[in-house]
């Protein structure tokens, strides 16, 4: 499981923003568990903020330095600590790894040898640190880029007219994409934080300082969570985990924080209207429908790691549409124009990312839906295909990103096998590369809405990527 969906799904079963910072911190240890062995003494107390904050926090932090502070002991805690941690509970290690030369034997250390979900890193070394932990799709890193501490802003906040703690967030949004990439905040100032969320709205923010002065909590989410209400991490109090009745105090302020979240939300729009901001003479047909899915965050420029090692210079993320009713309902009736020329009896959508996507169609156009199972189960009726037909239908197939055409190829060939029949596949977005040629050579007729060059090429026009993105590009 990647560790936005581990996150999310913690999120959602205990209905809770918070997060725990397991430091093994010999200053805040509480007397009740002071002893003459230290390192003993300091496990007694994590183990027993594991136990008490379980139920009420989506993800665990241990911080690297506490325990290397330690010597070989702090080590051997540290995995005797995160070994605790229930599986199905992310585990962000703090680490502010900034050391270039030892990035690639670190991140195979962290997140192959001790498993940990995601990682804490310093950006000034650029890109070149960032990425050797990028090519674990399943894992994440936390870019910081904002501190509480005073002396940092002679740095972070200069100059005032751009503060270049904005222009880490910028300039990082670009190294991968926001399953894999997150901002680490530390301020008490709701304006920083918010004008953070303003540049990247769909990173998920781990906050931390927020309690160090007696500031409402009101203020600091109103400016971090994102438009649905998610998107922000917020630290359990530090002097909470002394607390004899933990458990009790963290479900406390758990409620509090939901209602003051729930609050939040039901006083915003749950969907923004957008309005075209360019005028263009020989604009595309679908200009606007583009626009709207770079602003929203579909389309990024950059350079962003493939699983494969890959550089792109874009990233396409169509998931973000279903949570934009306005932008959803373009996508639909472009696809539905193309349909609407095609000869077949029922839908298919290819799991997961277009089964939205078909859903739509299927209810728009009249047409019955079927999809392939990504893998069949070992139990049930173990069916290939799910929903009902006749063998000897004609079945029109529906992705969203035509890369490689290999998923969807393979799509085709399990309906294919259950008697049906496939003659047209249509796409959303073709990434081109021949790849229609390629289905063609396989028995199938590809359909696109759009082409990467038209989008590319549109956004350019239209002044929202520049000569040098559109050059990247171009080579590549």
């Amino acid at each position: 499981m990647i560790f936005l969906d581990k996150l999310n799904q913690n999120i959602t079963d205990k209905q809770s923003l918070f997060f725990v910072g397991l430091d093994p911190n010999p200053e805040m240890i509480p007397e009740r568990y002071q002893g003459s062995d230290l390192l003993a003494s300091l496990e007694n107390w994590l183990q027993f903020v594991i136990a008490e904050t379980a139920d009420f926090v989506c993800a665990y932090k241990p911080t690297l330095g506490f325990y290397q502070a330690l010597g070989v002991r702090g080590i051997e805690l540290l995995i005797k600590i995160m070994a605790s941690i229930p599986g199905e509970v992310p585990i962000i290690l703090d680490a502010k790894h900034g050391d270039l030369n030892t990035t690639s034997m670190f991140a195979h250390s962290i997140f192959v040898d001790w498993e940990v979900d995601a990682v804490t890193l310093n950006p000034y070394a650029g890109q070149d640190h960032i990425a050797p932990f990028l090519v674990y799709p399943d894992k994440a890193v936390f870019i910081l880029c904002c501190t509480s501490n005073p002396s940092a802003a002679i740095l972070q906040q200069y100059p005032t007219t751009s503060p270049f703690y904005l222009q880490v967030v910028q300039e990082s949004k670009t190294w991968g994409t926001p399953e894999q990439l997150c901002l680490e905040v530390g301020t008490t100032n709701p304006e920083i934080l918010k004008s953070i969320r303003a540049v990247a709205p769909e990173r998920i923010i781990m906050v931390r300082s927020v309690w160090s002065q007696e500031n409402s909590i009101q203020p600091i989410l109103a400016a971090g969570l994102d438009n649905h209400g998610d998107g922000l991490l917020i630290p359990v109090p530090q002097d909470m985990l002394s607390s004899t009745n933990l458990s009790q105090e963290i479900r406390s302020l758990r409620t509090e924080l939901n209602q003051i979240r729930s609050d939040l939300i039901n006083s915003t729009s749950s969907c923004d209207v957008w309005f075209p901001d360019v005028n263009i003479k020989d604009k595309h047909p679908h200009q606007d429908l583009i626009l709207q899915l770079f602003d929203i965050g579909c389309i990024m420029f950059g350079e962003f790691i493939q699983a494969s090692g890959a550089i792109f210079p874009y990233y396409i993320d169509l998931r973000k549409i279903i949570s934009n009713p306005q932008v959803f309902s373009q996508v639909i009736g472009a696809y539905e124009k193309i349909l609407a020329g095609l000869t077949f009896d029922r839908l298919a959508g290819i799991p997961y990312g277009s089964l939205p996507t078909a859903t739509g169609l299927s209810l728009r156009l009249g047409y019955p839906m079927i999809f392939p199972r990504k893998e069949v189960k070992a139990h049930g009726t173990r069916k290939a295909i799910e929903g009902n037909f006749l063998p000897g239908e004609t079945i029109a197939v529906v992705d969203d990103i035509l890369i490689s055409g290999k998923s969807v190829m393979e799509g085709a060939e399990k309906i294919k096998s259950v008697g049906l029949r496939v003659n047209d596949i249509v796409v959303f977005i073709d990434h081109e590369k021949g790849v229609k040629d390629k289905l063609k050579e396989n028995g199938y007729c590809g359909h696109s809405v759009l082409t990467i060059s038209e989008i590319v090429n549109t956004l350019h026009e239209a002044g929202r990527i520049n000569q040098q993105q559109l050059l990247a590009f171009q080579q590549e």
